[in-house]
């Protein structure tokens, strides 16, 4: 099983990231995050946490065999504010997904074995978000297409920059009690979000142990 990837990744024809973009907006209560004009409540959170948490122990799989950084709350929710921000995006480009072109990413994305829902568990998503995230995933590649004017490494990399531009302009926001993306991570502070909030304690708590 891979490693678990931190961004949107795009189904069979390989991983997109889309780079996510935080700022210090004030949130309104109850808000996990918000990704340009949607909100991630948390309540939506604590349900796909839940759900998440369930499927890893249901299909025998294991954070440490993922290389899940942190807690399981951090990884679902960095990848809900992907996925609400790559759909936006690719709504944004008018890129049209057919349910057809779903199913055949979901076949690709289960021919080298494993369920489907193994295969979520994987991306750090809950199984419930299967169809909606294989339909941005495509989206995201035919968007690169498109932006980079054909499929060839050149094109890729052309679509790339500028996916990552038109991502960056749809702002993230993340609840304080979640910390702040932990854009250094190391051993001493190895999860997704760190320096402020619930997370961020944690981590700063468990490198003073390390050093004391």
């Amino acid at each position: 099983m891979k490693s678990i990837r931190m961004a949107v990744a795009a189904a069979a024809a390989g991983a997109s990231l889309v780079a996510l973009t935080a700022c210090s907006a004030p949130l309104e209560a109850g808000a996990a995050a918000v990704v340009g004009h949607e909100r991630i409540s948390a309540g939506d959170l604590k349900r796909n946490v839940k759900e998440y948490d369930a499927a890893l122990a249901k299909t025998g799989l294991s954070a440490q065999s993922l290389g899940i950084p942190g807690s399981t709350t951090e990884v679902v929710l960095y990848q809900l504010a992907n996925i609400e921000q790559a759909e936006q995006l690719v709504e944004k480009a008018k890129v049209n997904v057919t349910d057809a072109e779903v199913d055949q990413a979901i076949a690709g994305a289960t021919q080298q074995g494993g369920s489907f829902e193994q295969y979520m568990v994987s991306q750090g998503m809950a199984p419930s978000n299967g169809r909606r995230f294989m339909r941005v995933s495509v989206g995201l590649q035919k968007l690169l297409a498109q932006y980079g004017g054909g499929t060839d490494q050149a094109a890729q990399q052309r679509g790339s920059e500028r996916v990552q531009k038109e991502a960056a302009a749809i702002k993230i926001t993340y609840s304080p009690r979640y910390g702040v993306l932990n854009t250094q991570r190391s051993q001493q502070s190895p999860g997704l979000f760190a320096d402020a909030g619930r997370f961020g304690k944690a981590a700063t708590q468990d490198a003073a142990q390390q050093q004391g």
